[in-house]
């Protein structure tokens, strides 16, 4: 009679004694998935993006942007437009052996062209028309040129860059007179002028190779 109490208080110890080993395995279990989650708001570091990666060159960075309106050309300098000779004429009035203000305000507009800014030489040509001997003829347009050549003085042009040619009556640009012989009044008008060339400068030639 008393071995029955004593193997039933045997049983309910082993009994316990399991359940307190089974409790101890799920703490475990719970405790390692606890451990192994990260916390609220951390970001696992595996999740973190590369330090390596972020911070490598971006080769597409580095390339020079290109124009999407027109392709890149290099066009260089641009040169200014060649110089060209001027040529003018100044008409006299009659018996005039000075240029008038229509005359001086031609010639003022000779200082304003790229060819005289440049330097180039200044030719002068004096003519006349038939009216009187050739020799006044020669006179009066020889006048004339030496006129317009004083006026261009007068503006400061360097009298050393001028040249003065008479021609007299030998160059006309209009009839003296009609086919029945009498006077063409606006021919001779015509031909009572100065006719003013400013050239072009002269390309200088390249300098010889140093032997």
């Amino acid at each position: 009679m008393k071995s029955a109490p004593m193997i039933a208080s045997a049983i309910l110890l082993a009994a316990l004694g399991g359940c307190q080993q089974g409790t101890g395995s799920e703490g475990e279990s719970t405790d390692s998935a606890t451990q192994g989650a990260a916390p609220d708001g951390v970001v696992p570091d595996s999740a973190l993006p590369d330090a390596d990666a972020s911070a490598a060159p971006d080769p597409a960075a580095d390339e020079p942007k290109k124009s999407i309106i027109r392709a890149d050309v290099d066009v260089g300098p641009t040169q200014a437009p060649p110089v060209e000779t001027v040529h003018l004429v100044v008409p006299y009035p009659a018996k005039g052996a000075r240029p008038d203000e229509a005359g001086r305000s031609l010639l003022d507009g000779l200082l304003t062209t790229p060819a005289f800014a440049a330097g180039g030489a200044i030719t002068i040509w004096g003519h006349s028309d038939s009216r009187g001997s050739d020799a006044d003829n020669l006179a009066a347009s020889r006048r004339r040129a030496e006129a317009a050549r004083d006026y261009l003085e007068s503006k400061g042009v360097a009298k050393a860059r001028i040249s003065v040619v008479a021609l007299g009556e030998a160059r006309p640009i209009a009839p003296n007179r009609k086919l029945d012989g009498s006077d063409d009044q606006e021919g001779r008008a015509r031909n009572r002028r100065v006719e003013v060339e400013i050239a072009a400068p002269q390309p200088s030639a390249p300098a010889s190779p140093t032997p």
